[in-house]
């Protein structure tokens, strides 16, 4: 197969599903298909429309094969690959070689999932592990831990500064109306909460919320005849590096330093081109690392980056500007949101969030423990 090439796709519809803890009885088949529902009012397509079929979920075993019988529809291609919360932007590179190849026109990708409502231990149930699960780590903050100390005791990073973190998103939250945690935070808020695996209080942990996610992909010349602006897909990156944490040839190189380098040379870009980044934060050490690993400050220097974010000192880098993992929503994977976000940055529908002429954007998804990294890039028509 040929590269895939340049701005030859664009995402046209977008939506999330209801959030937070969804109506008793729904099901995470639910929170796809309202999501598609919504997603296609978003475009002005129709579901006989949609002939290419991507999902991945924890809680089911086959997502594309019950997606598409909920849907009632008959797609030419499928795919479900799942490599945990960065599935999503994995399944926008298959849709592109879809698409490109001519297997498929229009592609659904979804998401769904009842976590708050079932509990955590159900809808994502650990699997034994024989190289950790004897030491009994409580999985994944002592893996995504592990990872915090060590980058603290070679690079200085605080506890103030990963707390930071938490803060920038809640203050993003605060302008987003669907943010489960709106209300203000303070650095001293984050530290003062309850220990989950040191250096994490539980304010450094992502939330457990329901919800559901879906986007609709066609290609760049349909785009162009649908109902809103099209967000192009400029460039992307994969890149697999283990499953296990113990495993991780080194616990403050995550897979961005790979995913995003492909990512950026195949956009034409740099990350001085970036409006807005939407960065995977299921722990309040995963934005710093990756701010690093794609390049956007040197290694060591993402933690102070953060502080003059959160302290109005720096407002240069728009970073998960609808309050992330950390206050908007994360229902088990999260990724398909950061590229949600992005596609409502980039047509400017934000209101007191938009970001001023944002015309491209970069989100990297994050599965498991660091052990799958996806970089994708996107833009406007003025991008191109």
């Amino acid at each position: 197969m040929s590269a895939l090439q340049r701005g030859s796709i664009a995402i046209v519809g977008a939506a999330e599903s209801d959030l937070g803890k969804v109506a008793e009885g729904m099901s995470p088949a639910d929170l796809m298909a309202q999501a598609t529902v919504r997603a296609l009012a978003d475009c002005g397509l129709k579901l006989g429309d949609i002939d290419g079929l991507f999902g991945a979920a924890s809680q089911m075993r086959n997502p594309t094969l019950q997606l598409r019988e909920y849907l009632g529809i008959r797609p030419r291609y499928q795919d479900g690959t799942h490599i945990g919360g960065t599935s999503f932007q994995s399944h926008l590179i298959r849709a592109q070689a879809a698409i490109e190849a001519g297997l498929c026109n229009v592609a659904l990708i979804a998401y769904g999932s009842t976590q708050r409502s079932v509990g955590r231990a159900q809808a994502s149930p650990r699997e034994s592990n024989p190289y950790e699960t004897p030491y009994r780590p409580f999985l994944p903050s002592s893996a995504y831990a592990l990872s915090a100390s060590r980058h603290m005791h070679l690079y200085g990073t605080t506890r103030e500064q990963l707390a930071a973190v938490a803060v920038e998103a809640r203050r993003w939250a605060g302008l987003n109306p669907q943010a489960w945690h709106r209300e203000p935070l303070t650095i001293e808020d984050v530290l003062n909460a309850k220990m989950v695996s040191h250096p994490f209080t539980v304010r450094d942990i992502c939330l457990v919320t329901d919800g559901g996610g879906a986007l609709i992909v066609t290609s760049a010349a349909r785009a162009r005849t649908l109902a809103k602006p099209p967000v192009f897909v400029l460039g992307s990156g994969e890149c697999l590096s283990h499953h296990s944490i113990s495993s991780m040839p080194d616990v403050t190189v995550t897979p961005a330093a790979f995913s995003g380098p492909k990512a950026f040379e195949m956009a034409g870009l740099g990350p001085s081109d970036i409006g807005v980044l939407g960065l995977y934060d299921a722990f309040t050490i995963n934005p710093i690392m990756f701010l690093e690993d794609l390049g956007f400050c040197p290694k060591g220097e993402g933690g102070p980056c953060f502080v003059d974010q959160a302290t109005g000192t720096d407002s240069s880098l728009k970073i998960n500007t609808n309050g992330g993992g950390l206050s908007y929503c994360h229902p088990g994977m999260y990724g398909i949101f950061l590229l949600i976000e992005a596609v409502r940055q980039l047509r400017g529908e934000r209101g007191p969030a938009q970001v001023e002429d944002c015309q491209t954007a970069l989100v990297h998804g994050n599965g498991v423990v660091y052990s799958a990294g996806t970089t994708v890039i996107l833009g406007t028509g003025d991008s191109l």
